[in-house]
């Protein structure tokens, strides 16, 4: 079977060379479809071919209607998954055909003139919901013929999809699965390259930094070199993940990736220089934004003041720290409108989250600040 699926699986994606046979262009193929292939692989063709003819034969392609008959051929897919019950050989298919209907659906969004951004590809998170549902709730526990091995293709492009609509409370279930998994080293290593690459950026969405660095960095390291595009794109969010938890980026890294816009970053923090960090955020403001990690990279300036007051403390040498002392540092360093209370402020945070040891003593208005290791290292990844 496992050779079958595979042939069956190519010759209904929409990136083989078949597309561009013209003879397979047919509006109502269904009874010459009958005619040569089984039940219930017919309605598969079926809605394959007739997605073809919306989109070869129109000018210009006729991607909602192609986008309908995929949403046929998925629903096919499904039912031939529920029918097959103690079998997985229509997993390639299920693969090709989703996919399909991902890409589809987002061709649908960028032509449509409609004020409902996201609204069809949300339509297609259901349909790929119901292939989820089934594979998910195969218990055979064998790793060869359990469906379940194809959750995680299916995880993949749900997240996708649920990340293109900013819809991201919606993966946490489907992570939660995945996590949860007896099947997780089954999955193809690609596959789990893909998931924690998505895995890594949620939990960087959610805070929870050491395990956004921990998916990030598997899924960098796994990803063969031969896909510089796909390195540089993880790369753009385990860098500033590994700078909030104190790993400082080498510019040969970024600059083999091209993102040197996060060394201007990490020679400010580094510096603890609050000007230089404020002037590299407005230089590449653009580039943060439109890689979502905008919000992310402000939350560094802790790491620039931490610096900042770490080089008071070796300027004064000693261990009570004059909160004067910082305040005028800050001024220096480029803000230069700071009060007393933000001062005061702004180094309580830094001992909360845990970048200084010490206390602040109101009495005499100074830092107070451990003798052994007050300043935790940063390090050089």
């Amino acid at each position: 079977m496992f050779i079958f699926d595979l042939i069956v699986a190519r010759f209904i994606s929409l990136k083989d060379y078949h597309v561009n046979n013209p003879n397979l262009y047919k509006e109502t193929p269904d009874a010459a479809v009958r005619q040569r292939v089984v039940s219930p692989l017919d309605e598969i063709v079926s809605a394959h071919l007739k997605v073809l003819y919306h989109l070869m034969r129109a000018d210009p392609p006729n991607y909602n209607e192609a986008y309908r008959h995929q949403t046929s051929c998925i629903q096919a897919v499904v039912k031939l998954l529920q029918q097959m019950k103690e079998e997985n050989w229509i997993l390639p298919i299920m693969y090709v055909t989703s996919t399909n209907l991902r890409q589809l659906a987002s061709k649908c969004e960028m032509h449509m003139n409609s004020s409902k951004t996201g609204e069809i590809l949300e339509k297609a998170a259901e349909s790929l919901m119901a292939c989820f549902r089934v594979c998910a709730g195969d218990t055979r526990s064998s790793d060869v013929e359990t469906k379940r091995l194809g959750m995680l293709n299916l995880v993949n492009q749900l997240l996708k999809v649920y990340f293109r609509i900013n819809k991201l409370h919606l993966c946490k279930p489907l992570i939660r699965a995945i996590d949860s998994s007896n099947f997780k080293e089954s999955f193809s290593l690609a596959q789990r390259v893909t998931y924690k690459y998505f895995a890594g950026r949620k939990a960087m969405y959610d805070s929870d930094f050491k395990n956004a660095e921990d998916f990030l960095t598997f899924a960098f390291a796994n990803c063969p070199r031969k896909f510089t595009k796909n390195k540089r794109l993880i790369l753009i969010y385990l860098t500033p993940v590994k700078m909030l938890l104190g790993y400082m980026p080498r510019k040969e890294v970024l600059e083999r990736y091209n993102v040197l816009q996060f060394h201007d970053l990490a020679s400010a923090v580094k510096e603890g220089n609050v000007r230089k960090f404020d002037e590299a955020i407005r230089r590449h403001e653009m580039f943060f934004i439109n890689a979502g990690v905008y919000l992310i990279v402000e939350k560094m300036k802790i790491l620039t003041y931490r610096n900042l007051c770490k080089k008071v403390h070796l300027m004064l040498e000693t261990h009570q720290i004059d909160m004067n002392a910082i305040q005028t540092a800050l001024q220096f360093s480029g803000v230069e409108d700071v009060s007393h209370d933000e001062t005061h402020c702004i180094v309580a945070n830094l001992i909360y989250e845990g970048r200084i040891k010490g206390y602040i003593s109101y009495q005499h208005n100074k830092l107070v600040i451990s003798k052994q290791n007050a300043f935790p290292n940063m390090v050089v990844a």
